[in-house]
């Protein structure tokens, strides 16, 4: 009788765990989004939408101002994203890429023309830093013909990652050689979306 006790005591033990762990999983999944941003939050800050951005757009990013001069969307699979050309007051052109997974990625990148690295090996310095492989693939791509690319065809990448949000891609379209660029991650709280017509509502 005793032993029966034990076991049922013990039994009742167990079950109260698994419930407070299901129910601890619950209430964090329905308050936030993976990679621990909440929805809620991912929504207020971001003032815009990037996915819909066009020729003839403005964008502020951490109180710099950028126009937009083409787009490149992407599809691999099931996965898509887009690549937004910004030029800025001196000339200089930068790249805006928009992923929205389950959780919205933004990085902004400067193209390395002069970089001598290559793809392939598991890390890479470049700039006094180190980046590690993240991810390699091949995509299917159409393009505003701003971009100076054919407007369809296929794109090889390489991409990086480093600490503090730091990026490495390296891209080639069709035939070309490799582009080089240093990215680094967003925060959708910095930027902010003006179309032809006025600022985007979030």
């Amino acid at each position: 009788m005793g032993r029966s006790v034990t076991y049922l005591v013990v039994a009742l033990a167990v079950l109260a765990a698994v419930v407070i762990v299901i129910a601890v999983r619950v209430r964090r999944s329905a308050a936030t989004r993976p990679g621990g941003r909440s929805s809620d939050a991912t929504a207020q800050s971001l003032r815009g939408d990037p996915l819909r951005l066009g020729l003839g757009d403005r964008v502020r990013i951490r109180n710099r101002e950028y126009a937009v001069s083409g787009t490149i969307r992407l599809v691999e699979g099931d996965w898509s994203w887009v690549q937004h050309l910004l030029d800025d007051d001196t000339g200089t052109r930068y790249r805006l890429s928009v992923e929205d997974g389950p959780e919205l990625e933004l990085v902004l990148w400067t193209a390395e023309p002069g970089a001598s690295v290559t793809p392939g090996a598991p890390t890479i310095d470049l700039g006094r830093r180190r980046y590690t492989w993240a991810e390699t693939g091949q995509a299917r791509y159409t393009a505003t013909e701003e971009v100076g690319l054919p407007p369809a065809g296929t794109m090889r990448y390489h991409d990086y990652q480093s600490g503090g949000g730091a990026r490495l891609s390296f891209e080639a379209y069709g035939e070309e050689g490799w582009r080089v660029a240093r990215g680094n991650l967003l925060d959708p709280a910095d930027l902010v979306i003006q179309t032809g017509g006025g600022t985007q509502a979030s």
